[in-house]
């Protein structure tokens, strides 16, 4: 057996024990599956919390909170509770409007505590804020977008495997792997970037009340503590997550340390797991390479 028939055997291989091992998560997860949502605190006004965690790459879970949110009479005010380095744009963009959303048709006030950190994707979620909280030591800002990629066509030939594409258009292809990219693309990927972020400008500079000029000197990915970013226009304040509890008590009439509401989803970290596999083997090329992903921030 040659060496390259050695090295298609292995990736078959890996492929039919990525197989098993879905079916076999698969069978787990019948067993111990994903609950309904439940509430805490559910009685009387209070102010709801949600959490924005980790790596912003979808939206949808986040999304229903706000709706719950949203339409409970009896949720006052909204607490959102950032500890995330940012993530993919859409995502993103798409809580953000929502929670804009949620204030503009209810008037419920929404609060923003920082963790440790709330950058990029996490710093554009919270500008949807009527007031924004930070720790004097969480990392904010890095206001900015980057589109990025793997490359591993040299890689490829070194152990002689080709790729053969046959396209619709020109750059139905773009950012392939299995190819290094063109000065025309290059073009083109960074049009689309230098567009994305001038929509992130726009939101900080509307909601934050920076000019344009403002909020362009602090973007070009720099990562402030929060002290800094409160001397900058970027949050208002320093404070703690019960020091933004007490703010929004206060704008909805509460008072201080008021009753809080979570929507907590139960669910097994064996979903979580085959969620991604699934996502993965749905990719031929998944094994040798990441999913290419528009990012905010990583």
């Amino acid at each position: 057996m040659t060496r390259n028939q050695k090295w298609l055997l292995a990736i078959v291989l890996a492929f039919f024990a990525l197989g098993a091992g879905v079916f076999f998560l698969t069978v787990l997860i019948s067993l111990f599956g994903e609950s309904n949502m439940d509430l805490t605190d559910s009685f009387g006004q209070r102010v709801g919390v949600i959490e924005v965690q980790g790596v912003i790459e979808e939206s949808e879970s986040i999304l229903r909170q706000i709706k719950s949110m949203r339409d409970d009479s009896q949720v006052k005010a909204l607490v959102v509770r950032i500890n995330s380095p940012g993530g993919a744009v859409a995502p993103s963009q798409e809580i953000y409007a929502a929670l804009v959303k949620l204030r503009e048709v209810t008037k419920k006030p929404v609060v923003v505590s920082m963790s440790s950190i709330a950058a990029s994707g996490g710093y554009y979620v919270a500008c949807a804020a009527d007031s924004i909280l930070a720790a004097p030591g969480t990392l904010t800002g890095s206001i900015g977008v980057l589109i990025e990629f793997p490359e591993i066509h040299e890689v490829l030939r070194k152990v002689g495997i080709g790729f053969e594409v046959v396209k619709s258009a020109e750059h139905k292809d773009i950012g392939s792997p299995f190819r290094p990219l063109t000065d025309k693309e290059r073009a083109l990927l960074q049009e689309m970037v230098d567009d994305v972020f001038d929509q992130f400008v726009e939101v900080v500079g509307g909601q934050r009340h920076l000019s344009r000029d403002s909020v362009l000197a602090v973007a070009d990915g720099r990562i402030f503590s929060g002290r800094q970013a409160v001397k900058l226009g970027l949050v208002d304040r320093t404070g703690d997550y019960q020091d933004a509890l007490d703010v929004a008590g206060r704008l909805c009439g509460l008072g201080e340390d008021p009753r809080v509401m979570r929507i907590r989803k139960k669910r097994s970290p064996l979903l979580d797991l085959l969620d991604e596999t699934t996502a993965r083997l749905k990719d031929p090329t998944a094994v040798l390479a990441s999913p290419r992903l528009l990012y905010l921030f990583r």
